[in-house]
């Protein structure tokens, strides 16, 4: 089945992703600082019922399209490598962007804070690249069925992401305070987080692995 260390790849990944800066966690903190926490969680509901698409789409048979069109899935893989490659150089350079600097919201409903939580999650470009480009290089065919391989793997991603974006809706403002009065504690944040994904940059550039089918 799914290889350990593919499992704790793709978390590593996603813990990456979660603490760089990004819609995501923006519209998360933003919305739980200005509106409070249970807004911040239902806005997380929206987020992570796109991450669900994704995962359904990847385990419905992308990598199929994948592999008819080989061409396809390099210039998303060294797209995926390039994204990767500039956030990690937004966590790594001086005067990086702080994860906790959220923006004044007026106050949303219930339904429009889902709907904008899911949007928002649909097209961020890290998302999307997590799924159709590095998601992939964790799947190894020769240990049995790609698709469910894929829909584990996902759902380690959307675990890891939901568990840590919910952690920080929940302390969003003190969290922020917090960082905000030890400009140390910021730094290693952005270096450990930008280290992380610079590596898998590295990774995922050099591989030439076929798209698995």
């Amino acid at each position: 089945m799914v290889d350990f260390g593919a499992v704790l790849g793709i978390a590593l990944v996603a813990l990456g992703m979660v603490l760089t800066p990004g819609p995501n966690m923006v519209y998360l903190v933003s919305r739980s600082v200005a509106q409070g926490r249970r807004a911040g969680l239902i806005s997380l509901a929206g987020v992570a019922c796109a991450f669900g698409l994704y995962a359904v789409a990847v385990t419905a048979g992308l990598m199929a399209v994948f592999a008819l069109v080989p061409v396809l899935y390099v210039a998303l893989k060294l797209a995926g490598a390039a994204y990767l490659g500039w956030l990690a150089w937004q966590a790594l350079r001086p005067g990086g962007r702080s994860l906790f600097a959220p923006r004044e919201l007026a106050p949303d409903r219930p339904r429009r804070l889902f709907t904008m939580g899911f949007v928002t999650s649909l097209l961020n470009p890290k998302i999307a690249i997590l799924y159709v480009s590095l998601l992939p290089q964790f799947v190894e065919p020769e240990r049995g069925d790609v698709a469910l391989q894929s829909l584990l793997l996902a759902l380690v991603q959307i675990v890891v992401a939901v568990f840590f974006n919910g952690l920080f809706v929940l302390i969003a403002g003190s969290l922020s305070a917090f960082l905000s009065a030890r400009p140390f504690w910021l730094t290693i944040q952005r270096r450990v987080t930008g280290s992380v994904l610079a590596a898998f940059a590295v990774r995922m550039a050099t591989d030439r692995a076929p798209a698995p089918v």
